[in-house]
C-alpha cells in the first residue's frame, strides 16, 4: 500500500490483487501532476469538475478516488478488470460508497455528453485512438479535455491523435518526468472513422491456426499480424482428449483457443483475460473461425480465480511479462498458481515464454516438474502435468 498526497487528501491506494510483495506504485507522478492541475495549484484556475466527469484508462483507481467526493458520480472507462477491482477496493478504503462512482468498460457506451474529460495515456496508441473516437461525439465546445502521462509515454503520434479527433491540442511543462495534454473540443473537426476492431487471415506457416480468422479489438498485442511467440506454440499445439475444459489463459485475441476448439469441436473452451478488449476480441475471432455448436466461455477476470478447482484438462498460456512500464513476473506467478489449483490430475499446463525469464524454475516449484516440448533461439515451450492421478 502507498499514500497519494493531494490538496483534497491523502489516499492509501492498492494494485489489485494485492500482494505484498509488489513493491509498484499504485499511482504515478503523472496522476499526481493532473490532480494539481485540477485543484488549480499549477498556475492556472481549478477546473470545474461539475457535470459529467470521465476519466479514461486510470490505471489502479487513484484518479477516480480522488475525484469521488469533488465530482458528481465521475465515471471512470478502464480496459483492464484488475484496474477496476483496484478501483472499487481504493475506493472504499477511502471511505466512499460504492455507487461514489461509475465504472465503466471499454465495451460499454460511453455516457452521452461528457463535460470533463481525462484522459490517462495508455501504452497502445490503438486504444487511446478507439476511445478518443468513442468519446468524441459526446464532446462539446466548453468540454474541458486533458490528458496526462509521463514523459516517455506521450509521443509525437499521441499529440496528432488528440489534434485529429479532438481539436487542437497543447502540452505543459514536465513535472517529475510527467506532463499534462491540453485540447480543445472542435465540433466541426471530421476525425474519419474509428479503424477498429481490425482482421486478418494467418497464413500457411500458422501451424494449427493456418486459414483462420483473427479479429482483433484496439489495445491487443500484435493487433495486424500474429506475434512470434504465439505463431510458434501454435507450431506445437497439444491435442486435448475429446470433450476436454480447455482454458486460454491470458487470451488475447483467442488464437490459442480457437484453433484448440477447431482441433477438436467436442472439447469446451474458456478464455481468459484482464482486458476486455482482449476477451472481446477473443469471441470475434472464435465466432468467426468455430462450429457453431462449439462451446466456449468468455472470461474477464483475475487469471483462473473465477474457475472451479479441478475442472481443467489443458490450459494454453503465454503469459504477460509487463505491467504498464514495469517489468515483472507477478501475473506469471498467479497463473501458474491458479491453473495448478484449476487443473485436474492428470491436467496439463503449457506455457511459453522469452527463454531469460525462467518459466522452468517457478513451474518445477508448483508442479515438480516442467519439461521442455520444443524450443528455438528466443522461445521455450513448457508442459507441466499436475500429479495425484
Amino acid at each position: 500500500m502507498n499514500r497519494l498526497s493531494t490538496s483534497w487528501g491523502a489516499y492509501d491506494l492498492t494494485r489489485f490483487p494485492e500482494d505484498p510483495r509488489d513493491q509498484l506504485r499504485a499511482w504515478s507522478a503523472a496522476d499526481a501532476y493532473l490532480l494539481r492541475h485540477l485543484a488549480g495549484e499549477e498556475g492556472a484556475d481549478a477546473v470545474a469538475l461539475t457535470g459529467t466527469v470521465v476519466v479514461v484508462g486510470d490505471r489502479w483507481g487513484a484518479l477516480t478516488t480522488a475525484l469521488a467526493g469533488h465530482a458528481r458520480v465521475p465515471v471512470q472507462i478502464t480496459d483492464s478488470f484488475l484496474a477496476q477491482q483496484a478501483t472499487r477496493a481504493n475506493l472504499a478504503r477511502a471511505g466512499h460508497a460504492p455507487d461514489a462512482a461509475r465504472l465503466l468498460t471499454t465495451r460499454d457506451a460511453p455516457p452521452e455528453r461528457v463535460d470533463v474529460l481525462l484522459v490517462r495515456v495508455p501504452k497502445s496508441l490503438a486504444l487511446l485512438e478507439d476511445q478518443l473516437h468513442r468519446l468524441a461525439p459526446a464532446l462539446h465546445e466548453g468540454t474541458v479535455v486533458v490528458g496526462t502521462g509521463m514523459v516517455t509515454e506521450i509521443h509525437t503520434s499521441t499529440l496528432e491523435l488528440f489534434e485529429r479527433i479532438i481539436g487542437p491540442t497543447r502540452t505543459s511543462l514536465a513535472r517529475q518526468k510527467a506532463r499534462l495534454i491540453f485540447s480543445t473540443p472542435d465540433p466541426a473537426r471530421a476525425a474519419g472513422p474509428n479503424p477498429w476492431p481490425g482482421s486478418y487471415v494467418l497464413p500457411a506457416d500458422s501451424g494449427a491456426a493456418a486459414g483462420l480468422t483473427v479479429v482483433n479489438h484496439a489495445g491487443i498485442f500484435c493487433a495486424d499480424r500474429l506475434d512470434i511467440g504465439t505463431r510458434f506454440f501454435l507450431k506445437h499445439l497439444p491435442r486435448a482428449r475429446a470433450g476436454a475444459h480447455v482454458v486460454d489463459l491470458g487470451c488475447g485475441n483467442g488464437v490459442l483457443g480457437t484453433a484448440a476448439s477447431v482441433a477438436d469441436p467436442d472439447a469446451t473452451v474458456t478464455f481468459i483475460d484482464e482486458s476486455f478488449q482482449a476477451v472481446a476480441s477473443a469471441e470475434a475471432t472464435f465466432r468467426a473461425n468455430a462450429a457453431e455448436d462449439a462451446d466456449a466461455h468468455f472470461v474477464a477476470g483475475d487469471a483462473l480465480a473465477a474457475v472451479p478447482p479441478g475442472t481443467v484438462d489443458l490450459v494454453l498460456n503465454n503469459p504477460p511479462f509487463h505491467s504498464h512500464q514495469a517489468t515483472t513476473d507477478v501475473t506469471a506467478r498467479r497463473m501458474f498458481s491458479g491453473a495448478r489449483a484449476a487443473l485436474r490430475p492428470g491436467g496439463e499446463l503449457w506455457v511459453i515464454g522469452n527463454r531469460h525469464l525462467g518459466y522452468h524454475i517457478k513451474l518445477r516449484k508448483l508442479f515438480g516438474n516442467a519439461e521442455v516440448v520444443a524450443s528455438d533461439p528466443k522461445f521455450v515451450l513448457l508442459r507441466a502435468v499436475k500429479g495425484g492421478r
